[in-house]
């Protein structure tokens, strides 16, 4: 995916508010080889790309006047409450370095798994992304989560998954995150009758016998 950017000479906040009204967002560039630049990307083709998931983990084309190089999407700042980008980090890249990215994780074959088919259980995804370290080549769109053998009583950790060749998790030592659990549903208790003046007749008076 390409992104067109410009150098930005004018910093600052007043510069950047102008560069707002103007409908363009100011950012940075940074990262090996090179210094960190400024930079200014229009707004409306910007926010479009924002929607793309792929967008956000994939090496992307930037061409920054004129000149193409690899980067990665790193930081994005929103407005508090209208839909529009305040300001946005970039990262160069090199095909040689590893890099560190968060991957979204796209889970399959839930609804054929036998915790949902045989036993009705509702499935919960604790994790929805991953972090990831391998080199530019290798990067994935997305990690897919198999479900097909999920059961009942049964979770599924991040070392369960299995990724694709040269890319790997980033995690501790002995770390092994939970990323799907499966709820069972719960029969709902019948509540009990009531036996007070709704449900039993009222005890009568004993009649006294007569002399």
């Amino acid at each position: 995916m390409k992104v067109v950017a410009t150098s930005r000479l004018a910093q600052g906040s007043s510069a950047s508010r102008r560069l707002r009204r103007a409908g363009k967002v100011p950012g940075i560039i940074y990262g090996s080889p090179g210094s960190p630049a400024a930079i200014e990307v229009e707004h409306n083709p910007l926010f479009h790309a924002l929607r793309v998931e792929a967008f956000h983990a994939s090496i992307l084309d930037m061409e920054l006047d004129g000149q193409s190089q690899p980067v990665l999407l790193r930081d994005i700042q929103w407005h508090p409450y209208k839909q529009q980008v305040l300001h946005i980090d970039f990262e160069r890249i090199a095909p040689d370095r590893k890099i560190h990215m968060k991957v979204p994780l796209h889970f399959v074959n839930q609804e054929n798994s036998p915790a949902v088919k045989l036993s009705a259980g509702i499935v919960g995804h604790v994790l929805n992304e991953v972090e990831i370290s391998c080199l530019p080549a290798k990067l994935p769109e997305f990690i897919t989560v198999d479900l097909g053998k999920l059961e009942a009583g049964k979770s599924m950790h991040l070392r369960d998954i299995s990724f694709p060749e040269g890319v790997e998790p980033v995690l501790r030592a002995k770390e092994n995150p939970v990323i799907v659990t499966v709820t069972l549903p719960v029969a709902e208790e019948i509540a009990p009758a009531e036996t007070a003046k709704a449900s039993a007749k009222p005890a009568g008076k004993s009649a006294k016998g007569k002399k």
